[in-house]
């Protein structure tokens, strides 16, 4: 397991998150990288639930988290984070320009094309869904998440993997997928519904998956007494 403390490599966490975020935040995608290719890291944890401390603005300056940095880079945004790792390893990304290139676009895509239309869908649900105005555009966020998810499932076809070989593409791309968990809509593209169980199915993502559960598990708030 890569975690260890005096590791070189620091990541930044949330403590402790509601249920339904986690396994979901965003660190996990750095922590199933550095799984990946067996690289020590260690781990920075942020009260979610409070301000952040003004000098973390000077790393990351939206305050969210994963911040990243190591001997050569200090890094924010998961996606530049996860290229950066892929141009040092070439588990996480091809060598050969063309198909490097193929991949990072991929990587792109999932943040760009997929991803907030996505993030609409579940703020409509989570956060949003008493209010009328989240009832009424709901049935149109569906049906263009639902486009996307059909071009993604026609790309992929069955292809175990985007691009031949699993990459940071792919890792990017179930992470992305995996906030879908239990909607329907992913549900009408089996070839996407067995792609994120592949990716699921790694051990470095398990491991990953695990440590950032287990944070949570050390870190919960006592129940305020009734």
């Amino acid at each position: 397991m890569p975690l260890k403390s005096d590791a070189p490599t620091e990541i930044t966490a949330f403590r402790w998150v509601p249920d339904f975020a986690q396994g979901l935040v965003r660190d996990l995608r750095l922590r199933w990288a550095m799984e990946e290719i067996g690289r020590d890291y260690r781990v920075r944890l942020l009260n979610a639930l409070k301000p952040r401390p003004e000098e973390y603005f000077h790393e990351q300056p939206f305050g969210q988290v994963p911040f990243y940095k190591d001997d050569e880079v200090e890094l924010f945004e998961s996606g530049a984070i996860l290229i950066h790792l892929g141009l040092q390893d070439e588990r996480l990304l091809p060598t050969d320009h063309a198909p490097r290139m193929r991949a990072i676009a991929w990587t792109i895509a999932a943040l760009n094309s997929i991803e907030p239309v996505l993030l609409m869908l579940i703020s409509l649900d989570v956060f949003i869904k008493d209010k009328e105005a989240a009832k009424r555009i709901r049935p149109e966020v569906v049906e263009r998440l639902a486009g996307r998810l059909k071009n993604l499932s026609e790309a992929l076809g069955d292809r175990d993997w985007l691009e031949g070989r699993f990459t940071i593409a792919d890792l990017m791309m179930i992470a992305v997928l995996r906030q879908l968990r239990g909607k329907s809509t992913i549900a009408q593209f089996p070839n996407l519904m067995a792609y994120v169980e592949r990716g699921e199915a790694r051990p470095a993502f398990r491991q990953a998956l695990a440590d950032q559960l287990q944070t949570f598990k050390e870190n919960e708030p006592e129940p305020e007494p009734a």
